[in-house]
């Protein structure tokens, strides 16, 4: 083999090599795009869904403003509804005084998106006093159980509610108390209305914004879980 054709051999080892540093490269960086791609995707959905369920949450809101102005006391107002636990009521049995009745509030009782929390319908409690928001009385409040942690964290960006202040900004506030999430037994209903005692109260000292009139909580009574609450009714 003479000398041209051994650099020739050469010359094509080094351009084979570069060709493969290239495609390496050009690889590498499509993949690379494609979980950055995937990353902003999983958040503008995460987005849609947070303004699904706070639309929602307003819309209940609204629906409990027409029922009370339907002349219902607010230890009357009814959450009953076809897909709502027995605990809130009989659909019909007082239309005026009925939130989601088109002869009251006339709101919708809506699921949560997929995604969004275990799978847990919309909760309807008295018993929590928030931060700043009416009086010390407890305030009436719509509760979405057991959200995410990802869609926890949306909620509170979205309101400036952090325990942390920026930059950190990254912790849920906390409900320390019995959690405004009330289970089964506190949920509002014919049985079930303010207390007058042994009243929720959450750690103030966490919330960066207040009053906090919606938010999205870490609750660790028992198992830490969070739970989006929005005021229905200051009291």
């Amino acid at each position: 083999m003479n000398r041209r054709q051994k650099n020739n051999q050469a010359g094509n080892i080094i351009f084979f090599i570069l060709l493969a540093i290239f495609l390496i490269g050009l690889v590498t960086a499509a993949l690379r795009s494609g979980g950055i791609e995937s990353a902003s995707i999983d958040r503008e959905d995460m987005t849609i869904k947070v303004s699904q369920v706070r639309q929602n949450a307003a819309e209940i809101e609204h629906a409990v403003n027409l029922v009370m102005q339907n002349g219902i006391s607010e230890n009357d107002i009814s959450f009953a509804n076809a897909d709502a636990p027995s605990a809130y009521g009989t659909l019909n049995s007082n239309p005026k005084a009925e939130v989601f009745n088109t002869g009251g509030g006339g709101a919708r009782y809506r699921p949560a998106p997929s995604g969004v929390n275990d799978g847990s319908g919309w909760e309807f409690y008295g018993a929590t006093a928030l931060p700043d928001v009416g009086s010390e009385k407890p305030d009436l409040v719509a509760v979405l159980p057991n959200v995410t942690k990802d869609f926890c964290a949306q909620v509170n960006r979205i309101n400036g509610q952090f325990r942390d202040a920026p930059p950190a900004a990254t912790a849920e506030p906390i409900d320390d108390g019995t959690c405004v999430n009330g289970g089964s037994t506190l949920r509002f209903g014919s049985a079930v209305h303010f207390p007058s005692s042994s009243i929720n109260t959450m750690d103030e000292s966490s919330f960066t914004a207040k009053p906090a009139g919606e938010a999205c909580v870490q609750c660790s009574s028992g198992a830490t879980t969070y739970n989006y609450y929005h005021v229905l009714m200051s009291r």
